[in-house]
């Protein structure tokens, strides 16, 4: 992220008129009380994902806030991100046969890292499975540590989990996505939703122009019905399912489909989807697969803005912030019932769930045809996430979580 970049985000302040003047009051406040901390976030990659979306906004944030914060990454080569793919899919219940010598070759990474690492920090804030076991350096730094859990581990292979756990119980905290997210610890647990940032390009308020712009870049048809997922090319978020659910629909009325996404550094596993989902739709001129870079925010807010209904298919799902995206812009959804689309999605008045493939062309028939309808399901979703997942509620959050493990059994005042 380059210098430009940086000094093109929002600042605080450009909030109020979304959030009002008195909860930035109240941001402020809480961060005082931590403005002698340092925090150092570590997760597995700077671009791809809804990890990385946060922590580019988070970490500005709090050091606008006078809490000065960093943000690194652990490195390994693709044999250690094929383990931890497979470690990712196995959390979420999926079947994977692991051998000793993964787990084995899992550590050595982590302890690789932990040497060559800066730990400098009062917190140090690990995300998901794949540093988790850079707890071992606790021992010599001897900081606050805390876990944040991005998915669902609710119903896990339980040989994966109980090698996790064993370092995650090392932790002072983890912290969950959604109350069914979680397994019971023997630390503290905490629930912070995920969030997103209504200002910044892929949310942003942009003009007629500009989506149509992005709909001629790619050959959208700006007269037929359009039908979007945006989604990384994972298979537990079933592009195949929606190229099948789109089928259907196909045959009743025409409309188009496109599936906008892009892979990411830490999951091996997305070229591969990407080129099954290009083979199914190859012969299908109203099927628009768009691999799109990291930086194309702008062309994902242009495409949520310009689809009919937006559909989040997955098979398993952290929390779905592609979900929260749509509905932020007014769009009727239909998404999967699983994961922490249900703390997004009410059935029926927010958006609509489904849960096959057949429902999922049910509902957006019944979208496509129903636009008064659509619009109301869309304007109920906005306002679910203007009261609930909006970043700066987020990261209210997070300094709270962090007084916590200071002021633990005294009341934080406002």
């Amino acid at each position: 992220m380059n210098k430009e970049q940086q000094l093109a985000k929002p600042k605080l302040k450009e909030y109020e008129p979304i959030i009002g003047r008195s909860a930035l009051e109240e941001l402020k406040i809480l961060a005082d009380k931590l403005s002698n901390k340092k925090i150092l976030n570590i997760n597995s990659t700077y671009i791809g994902g809804g990890v990385a979306e946060i922590l580019a906004r988070m970490v500005p944030f709090l050091n606008e806030l006078g809490i000065e914060t960093k943000w690194s990454v652990i490195k390994g080569d693709n044999e250690f991100f094929n383990i931890t793919k497979k470690f990712h899919n196995a959390l979420h219940g999926k079947k994977e046969e692991f051998k000793d010598i993964e787990f084995e070759y899992f550590l050595e990474i982590n302890k690789k890292n932990s040497e060559e690492m800066d730990f400098s920090g009062d917190i140090i804030f690990i995300h998901d499975p794949q540093p988790v076991a850079l707890i071992k350096k606790r021992n010599e730094v001897g900081e606050k540590w805390l876990w944040r859990c991005h998915i669902d581990v609710s119903m896990p292979d339980e040989k994966v989990w109980n090698f996790i756990k064993e370092y995650v119980e090392k932790y002072d905290a983890a912290v969950f996505s959604a109350p069914n997210f979680a397994k019971m610890l023997q630390i503290r647990m905490f629930l912070v939703y995920p969030s997103i940032d209504p200002l910044s390009n892929k949310n942003k308020e942009i003009s007629k122009e500009s989506i149509n712009a992005v709909l001629d870049k790619y050959g959208i048809d700006r007269k037929k019905p359009i039908i979007l997922q945006v989604s990384r090319f994972d298979y537990l978020k079933d592009p195949i399912g929606v190229i099948k659910a789109f089928e259907m629909v196909r045959k009743a009325m025409p409309c188009q489909l496109i599936l906008a996404g892009g892979t990411a550094t830490d999951d091996p596993e997305s070229d591969k989807v990407l080129e099954e989902v290009r083979e199914l739709a190859d012969k299908n001129p109203d099927i628009h697969v768009l691999l799109l870079p990291p930086d194309s925010d702008i062309e994902i807010n242009a495409l949520q803005r310009a689809a009919d209904v937006v559909v989040q298919k997955s098979i398993k799902e952290g929390f779905g912030l592609t979900v929260t995206e749509a509905l932020w812009k007014g769009k009727p959804v239909v998404a999967s019932a699983v994961g922490g689309i249900l703390l997004q999605v009410k059935h029926k008045i927010t958006g609509m769930l489904c849960h096959s493939i057949e429902g999922a062309a049910y509902a957006i028939r019944t979208l496509l045809t129903n636009p008064e309808y659509s619009k109301w399901l869309g304007q109920n979703g906005h306002a679910h996430v203007k009261e609930n997942f909006l970043i700066t509620r987020h990261l209210k959050d997070y300094l709270l979580l962090f007084l916590s493990q200071y002021y633990r059994d005294e009341l934080i005042y406002l």
